[in-house]
């Protein structure tokens, strides 16, 4: 059945289908399902299916593209390489009148192929997540205050953009609208090079205190291990995730993480001259400046993953 152009929230009585059900499309289909919606979830492997069976992820879940057949609506909750890369028989397999929506972290490359393959896709990106990744990997409630963004354009059905700006809205999400350049240059400061800090804030307390042990595992690294406790922890979590998902965001938003990692590394030189030059003034007025500016990008009741 198509979403029509009365109904834009007639796709709750119809079947969902989800491609992957891995952190973000297992969540998707939990929350649907509480909701009575139908789940009808496509997965690569036999295993795979018979263990969303056993968490009652999906209502039907198949390794036969054909589970999308009835589908109004299609998230196709794929890494970035699978979206950019699609199978021929998956692209087949999409009802031409299902609103079709992915869930990837990058906008600019996903629309390229996929506005071109499907007369009503909208591109979109849900920004919820955790440290886990896989089948275990969803959980109930992810999306509730989280912003997930939407990058239409001229040729999309506006009709798909506001059936899937329904479904956000029924998982909790906040619903946002941007250019897909815009979404990728914010997402590579607010997302994909907090990634790579957190990276390398790890890296750099495991050789520096290595480095200062002579090279072996002694009293210094021991010590940092120890006491490493909440602050290193928050700093450090999404350093922790997966590293496949972090190559693909670098890979696919090469040019904005390359601006944003030399906008930080400016930062971290102004730093280190303020040490090097004892300017313990300048010092406070940053941090001052930082600690004014935390709350208006991290809240109590929202944030973004």
């Amino acid at each position: 059945m198509a979403v029509d152009s009365v109904h834009s929230s007639s796709w709750r009585n119809e079947p969902v289908g989800i491609v992957g059900l891995g952190l973000i499309g297992g969540s998707i289909a939990l929350d649907l399902r509480r909701q009575g919606v139908q789940v009808q979830a496509l997965v690569n492997r036999s295993e795979t299916a018979e263990r969303a069976r056993q968490r009652g992820l999906a209502d039907v879940v198949s390794t036969d593209a054909a589970v999308l057949s009835d589908c109004a609506v299609v998230v196709l909750a794929l890494p970035l390489d699978r979206l950019l890369d699609p199978d021929p028989a998956l692209v087949a397999a999409i009802p031409q009148q299902a609103v079709l929506t992915d869930v990837g972290s990058v906008k600019t490359p996903v629309l390229a192929v996929w506005q071109g393959l499907h007369q009503r896709f909208v591109a979109s990106h849900p920004m919820a997540g955790t440290a886990q990744a896989g089948i275990e990997a969803g959980l109930e409630g992810l999306f509730v205050g989280r912003p997930w963004v939407a990058t239409p354009t001229a040729q999309t059905d506006a009709i798909a953009l506001a059936c899937v700006q329904d479904l956000a809205g029924m998982l909790g999400a906040r619903w946002l609208c941007c250019p897909a350049a815009d979404h990728d240059r914010a997402v590579a400061l607010i997302s994909h090079l907090p990634v790579l800090v957190s990276a390398a804030l790890l890296q750099t307390a495991d050789r520096a205190a290595a480095t200062a042990d002579g090279g072996s595992s002694g009293t210094l690294s021991g010590l940092v291990r120890a006491l490493a406790s909440s602050g290193f922890a928050d700093t450090t979590r999404v350093g922790g995730g997966n590293p496949m998902l972090g190559t693909l965001m670098a890979r696919t938003n090469r040019e904005a993480l390359q601006q944003a990692v030399a906008a930080y590394q400016q930062a971290l030189i102004a730093i280190e001259q303020q040490l090097s030059a004892g300017d313990w003034s300048a010092l406070e007025s940053d941090l001052r400046q930082a600690q004014s500016l935390r709350p208006q990008f991290v809240q109590a009741d929202r944030s973004a993953g």
